[in-house]
């Protein structure tokens, strides 16, 4: 389809009509019109206009199903980005690309894209973009099954959204709201109802702020999602009857847009409703209604959930044949998607093979004007390495003691409140004794991840020697540190360290204390030191803030 008038307009007018229509949920006519954009560009030599026009046309594929092409649009503007060197745009494009990933069951090559995005992001020291590497990475753990994890990745995004604008608030206020809804009956299993409540609650609050946010800005397509998410909690607080009209209006909302995945997964939402309601041959019906949309949307993923409920609504109702027709159908769509993973892979190994190339290009084309610059780029090096050795932690990269003795001061000096956190690796000794000091070496660094990752672009992490971390949290008081060092706290419990060694588990243990100026910064270490102990004593793997 030609889109009327593109072949007489600029790349910036085709892009900005691209971008008009995803924002108003017109994905299909969005897709038209920033493939026109690229198309365009690409004929102009406009690499900027081109990559930026390949990231409007990935971000609304994905929205239309279309998830390999999306990828590969996204991988295309990677390679134009990084060869203009614009490393916020790099980042940006990556933390999309983990989106069509996951959807096609691609979580590893999901979670690669975001560590190299936030990578890019600390390096940048750029918090809009950390927000987004943390909103998509809370996004993909939950879509693994991690809900714990996805809920501190969320969590922390969340955290990082104030003064954002609407569309970034009603992302992370809706995927906090998703995940909720598979987070509380979770809680509840596990015999923790109050903690199930306090979710559900403040979940409740988050996704009526999300709908809000969706009717303001007249989008259909997160009006849907936030009134289904709104459906499904509701019935989670026992309100079935509001549940069931919440839904029922994303439903119409999806059929009049023509949102084929949102369509099927009201319909199966609707159908979890009724089965709450113990009305189970109408619930059944209308999982086979939602599996004859999803199978007509292309949606395995959502196929193979919706055949697995079947199965397991039919043996409710004793009809045990029907159970095991579509318990085999699930293991069928196991197997395909399986297989189409396998080949989506290879499609885009050779279609990273392309693009290898045109990178070769491009780097071949910057070699000659990059030679000159080598000796003082060499000579710079030296320079920037002989300071890091004097002021960072050669393990972990963060900065030492030294650096730390020089920097805290300057920062409580700058005014606002600031508390200081003395971590302790708990039983570190035993880590080192049991898996040996090569694995303790590693225990060591990712924990300065952890900790740099859930950190603010005012705020400090140094390693002060040995197993001890020292944290230096700027604009918050007392009880904002504590839930801020809490987060990190539980970050570090959840990280999954049997990944590197089989049977490792650690935690950390953190005394907490309030700098009240420049002059008390020596007693305030001092207390989070005694404080640390005070946690240790009272069993470690907890934050004691007096």
């Amino acid at each position: 389809m030609n889109v009327a008038g593109s072949d007489f307009q600029p790349v910036h007018v085709l892009l900005e009509r691209a971008e008009e229509k995803r924002l108003a949920g017109d994905y299909r006519a969005g897709c038209e019109l920033a493939r026109a954009a690229a198309d365009r560009a690409a004929s102009d030599g406009d690499g900027a206009g081109e990559a930026a026009a390949l990231r409007s046309l990935a971000n609304q594929l994905m929205r239309v199903g279309r998830q390999e092409e999306a990828i590969a649009a996204c991988r295309e503007a990677a390679v134009l980005l990084d060869s203009l060197g614009d490393r916020v745009g790099l980042c940006d494009v990556l933390t999309l690309q983990a989106m069509p990933l996951m959807e096609l069951g691609m979580h590893d090559e999901a979670l690669g894209v975001l560590a190299t995005a936030r990578d890019i992001a600390h390096a940048l020291g750029d918090r809009e973009l950390l927000y987004w590497v943390h909103n998509r990475t809370g996004v993909v753990h939950g879509s693994m099954g991690d809900r714990e994890l996805g809920t501190a990745c969320l969590m922390l995004a969340l955290d990082m959204a104030d003064g954002m604008n609407a569309e970034a608030r009603f992302c992370i206020l809706n995927n906090v709201s998703d995940n909720a809804v598979y987070e509380v009956p979770r809680l509840r299993g596990r015999g923790e109802a109050e903690a199930a409540e306090r979710v559900l609650t403040g979940a409740l609050g988050y996704v009526a702020e999300a709908l809000r946010l969706a009717l303001e800005a007249d989008h259909p397509y997160r009006q849907a999602m936030s009134l289904d998410n709104y459906g499904m909690l509701l019935a989670l607080a026992g309100d079935l009857d509001g549940a069931a009209r919440l839904i029922e209006d994303s439903r119409l909302i999806a059929v009049r847009a023509g949102y084929r995945s949102l369509e099927s997964a009201a319909l199966q939402h609707q159908a979890r409703v009724r089965l709450m309601r113990g009305e189970h041959a109408e619930a059944i019906e209308g999982l086979r209604l939602a599996l004859d949309r999803a199978h007509l949307a292309g949606e395995k993923p959502m196929a193979m959930e919706i055949s697995r409920e079947l199965s397991e609504a039919h043996e409710r109702i004793g009809d045990f044949v029907a159970a095991l027709a579509y318990y085999r159908d699930f293991h069928d769509l196991e197997r395909e998607l399986h297989n189409q993973v396998a080949a989506a892979r290879a499609r885009m190994a050779a279609h990273h093979f392309e693009l290898d190339n045109m990178r070769l290009e491009a780097e071949n084309a910057r070699l000659e004007t990059e030679l000159h610059r080598a000796r003082s780029a060499e000579l710079a090096a030296d320079n920037v390495l002989w300071q890091r050795q004097a002021t960072e932690d050669a393990l972990t990269g963060l900065p030492n003691r030294r650096s730390a003795d020089d920097r805290l001061p300057k920062l409580v000096a700058a005014g606002g409140p600031v508390c200081v956190a003395v971590a302790d690796v708990d039983l570190f000794k035993r880590v080192n004794d049991q898996f040996g000091h090569f694995i303790g070496d590693e225990v060591l660094r990712r924990i300065a991840v952890i900790l740099l990752d859930g950190i603010g672009e005012t705020d400090l992490v140094a390693r002060f020697g040995g197993e001890e971390f020292l944290i230096a949290l700027h604009g918050s008081g007392i009880e904002d540190a504590r839930a801020r060092c809490e987060l990190l706290r539980a970050r570090v419990a959840a990280y999954p360290w049997d990944a590197i060694e089989a049977g490792l588990t650690v935690t950390i243990s953190l005394g907490l204390a309030e700098v009240a100026g420049p002059a008390a910064l020596p007693d305030a270490l001092s207390c989070a030191d005694q404080r640390l102990y005070e946690a240790k004593r009272g069993g470690r793997n907890r934050v004691y803030a007096g």
